[in-house]
């Protein structure tokens, strides 16, 4: 199974006199970079998250945003003046340092301001936000669903295409073993050729130690080894694609050991359909490399 490392969701709730959004969007990256924007007044929520994202995904830069607003009913709500005063010199402050800095912030609103932690004051007491806190996490719960809907889908066209770049590098491979009968018999006539001129221009060399050593040439030049490994690769990548756990990494590992014996196989070719293959084999593992990185 593939998961991509990118996706997004967005979802919208209310609850009482709370209304939020939330948004999660996600690229990729070498581990899970979790970024999250939500409100600090609210205890307990941005732990609870983490939590629950780190059991979901595995991998890649992911950013939750949460705006949560509070429109305050008639009579039942008072301000707390010292609080106010505060919130309004935090945003102050913010606003002129992200100015300084060329990041010109957007005003905040009067629902904004009046959710900030502090601000208002309820029996006399700041309100207990344990019961937000499980709602939101609730509502949060539907959010992740959708945002892990979407990298599953991305991940199985992702998969499709994977899969056929393993099959096209099978495809090679035995190409490239068809090739191998041929190239044996040029091989065999070009030593023969080559030890008789050696013989023909080296008064006195033993003919047995000058056959010993190009037979060692030849010995090097041959590539089915790398071929045998090739094929054990195309059948790791498969078993990789049916597993149920995150195997970006181990995709990325395989396709190093594909660009190996593709490497390998050109360097020890000596034979022009031989190369071509190795460069077709070059071709394709590149492209599954760069697919490779979308995966979880």
């Amino acid at each position: 199974m593939v998961n991509s490392m990118t996706g997004f969701a967005a979802r919208s709730g209310q609850s009482g006199d709370y209304a939020w959004s939330w948004d999660l969007r996600s690229l990729n990256g070498r581990g899970l970079d979790l970024r999250l924007r939500v409100p600090d007044w609210v205890e307990g929520l941005e732990a609870a998250l983490r939590a629950r994202v780190s059991k979901a995904v595995k991998r890649g830069s992911l950013t939750i945003g949460l705006r949560l607003a509070r429109e305050a009913p008639e009579g039942a709500i008072s301000i707390d003046p010292g609080g106010l005063d505060a919130a309004i010199q935090a945003l102050a402050s913010l606003a002129h340092r992200a100015e300084a800095a060329g990041l010109p912030l957007s005003p905040a609103s009067a629902a904004e301001l009046l959710a900030m932690r502090g601000v208002q004051v309820q029996g006399g007491q700041t309100e207990d936000t344990d019961a937000l806190r499980a709602t939101l996490l609730e509502d949060f719960e539907a959010a992740l669903a959708a945002f892990l809907e979407m990298r599953a889908a991305e991940g199985a066209a992702l998969e499709q295409v994977l899969s056929g770049q393993i099959d096209r590098i099978e495809a090679l491979g035995v190409q490239a073993t068809a090739c191998l009968g041929d190239r044996a018999d040029k091989a065999a006539q070009s030593l023969r050729a080559a030890l008789a001129r050696v013989l023909d221009n080296a008064d006195g060399a033993d003919e047995a130690r000058v056959a010993q050593e190009l037979a060692m040439l030849a010995v090097k030049a041959d590539v089915t080894e790398e071929l045998d490994r090739l094929s054990a690769h195309v059948v790791a990548a498969r078993d990789l694609l049916a597993e149920q756990v995150p195997i970006g990494r181990k995709l990325e590992f395989l396709t190093q050991e594909f660009n190996r014996e593709a490497n390998t196989l050109c360097s020890k070719s000596q034979d022009v359909a031989l190369t071509r293959i190795g460069l077709d084999l070059k071709a394709v593992i590149d492209q599954m490399r760069e697919q490779v990185q979308n995966v979880e």
